[in-house]
C-alpha cells in the first residue's frame, strides 16, 4: 500500500474511533466533569502516542536515507543503507544505493582519466625540463668555465661564484625533473623508487628511515605509481608542513596484500581541511581498490596508511 494512503488511513482510524466513542456511550457534561477531563485527556494521549509510534516506524527507513544522504563521501565508499521498511520506503533506498554506485564508478573513471593526463603532462615537462632546461645550462657552465680560464683573475673569481649558481639551479631542475617523472621507478622497481625516495628527502633537519619487505608480491604498474605517488605526497607534507625531525616510511606484506605506512613525530594535522594534496591521495587510493587512512599517531605526529589488496579490480 502507498505511503500516502498508509498515513491517511492510519489517522483516519483514529479519528473514526474518537467520533464513535463521543456518538455512543461516552458524553460530555456541561461544564465538563473531572473524571470526563481525565477520561478524554486520556484517551487523547493513547491516539497521539499510538499515532507517534506507528509514524515512527513506518518513517524509519526515510531517517536512515536522510542520514547516508548527508554523510555520504564519494571519496570514502562506505556501507550502503539497508532497503528495509514498506515497498516504496525500499524503492527509494535501493534507487538511492544505485545511484551512489553509478556516481562511485563515474567519478572513479573520470579521476583515472584525469590522473593518466596529469602523469603524462609531467612526463612531458620532466623530458622538456632535461633535454631543454638542462641542456641549455650544462652549456651555460661549459661556456662559463671556458670564459673563467681566459679572464683576469678579479673577475675569476666572480665567474666561479657565477658557475656555483647555475651548477645548483642545475641540481634543482633535475631534482623537479625526477620527481614529476620517476625514472626510478620505471627502470629499477619500486623498492629501489622508495629509497631512492627517503634518501632524497632526509636531510640534517629531518631523519628519513625506511623498511621494506624483501618478499613483496608482484604488482602491476597502476598499484606501483599508485604507492610511490602516496609516499611522494606524505613525506613531502612531513617535511614541508609537520614540523617533523623524524619520518619512518614501511611497506610490509600482509595476508590480504601490501601495506604503506608513512608516520612522523611532527605536529600533527589538527583541525586543518584536507588539501588537494590528500584529496589526490583518496582518489589514486580508489583507482587499485586499495583503503587510505590519515590520522594522529600513537603518541604524535600523523600516520598515513595505504591498505593495497593483492587482487583487486581496476575501474
Amino acid at each position: 500500500m502507498p505511503l500516502f494512503w498508509r498515513i491517511f488511513l492510519l489517522n483516519a482510524v483514529i479519528l473514526i474511533v474518537a467520533t464513535a466513542l463521543l456518538l455512543g456511550p461516552v458524553t460530555v457534561s456541561t461544564p465538563v466533569l473531572l473524571t470526563e477531563a481525565g477520561i478524554l485527556l486520556a484517551g487523547l494521549a493513547v491516539m497521539l502516542i499510538a499515532n507517534g509510534v506507528l509514524l515512527r516506524i513506518g518513517l524509519a527507513p526515510l531517517q536512515r536515507l536522510t542520514w547516508a544522504m548527508t554523510t555520504t563521501d564519494l571519496l570514502r565508499p562506505g556501507r550502503r543503507p539497508a532497503a528495509g521498511g514498506h515497498s516504496e520506503v525500499a524503492e527509494l533506498i535501493r534507487t538511492f544505493n544505485a545511484m551512489l554506485d553509478r556516481l562511485e564508478a563515474e567519478r572513479a573513471t573520470s579521476a583515472a582519466r584525469a590522473l593518466s593526463a596529469q602523469e603524462a603532462e609531467r612526463h612531458r615537462i620532466a623530458q622538456e625540463l632535461h633535454d631543454e632546461v638542462g641542456q641549455t645550462l650544462t652549456a651555460v657552465l661549459l661556456e662559463l668555465k671556458r670564459v673563467a680560464v681566459q679572464a683576469p683573475p678579479a673577475v675569476r673569481e666572480e665567474l666561479h661564484q657565477v658557475q656555483e649558481t647555475t651548477r645548483t639551479s642545475l641540481d634543482e631542475i633535475r631534482r623537479i625533473a625526477r620527481r614529476l617523472r620517476p625514472g626510478v621507478l620505471e627502470e629499477l622497481g619500486l623498492t629501489s623508487a622508495l629509497k631512492a625516495l627517503t634518501d632524497e628527502f632526509g636531510s640534517s633537519a629531518l631523519d628519513v628511515r625506511h623498511r621494506i619487505d624483501g618478499d613483496l608480491p608482484h604488482l602491476d604498474k597502476d598499484t606501483e605509481l599508485v604507492l610511490y605517488r602516496v609516499a611522494q605526497e606524505s613525506l613531502t607534507n612531513a617535511a614541508r608542513h609537520s614540523g617533523a625531525h623524524r619520518v619512518e616510511l614501511a611497506l610490509t606484506r600482509t595476508p590480504e596484500g601490501i601495506e604503506l605506512w608513512v608516520r612522523d613525530d611532527g605536529h600533527g594535522l589538527g583541525d586543518a581541511a584536507e588539501g588537494a594534496g590528500i584529496r589526490g591521495m583518496r582518489e589514486r587510493a580508489l583507482l587499485i581498490g586499495a583503503d587510505l587512512t590519515l590520522g594522529p599517531g600513537a603518541e604524535r605526529g600523523t600516520d598515513v596508511g595505504l591498505a593495497v589488496p593483492t587482487h583487486h579490480r581496476s575501474p
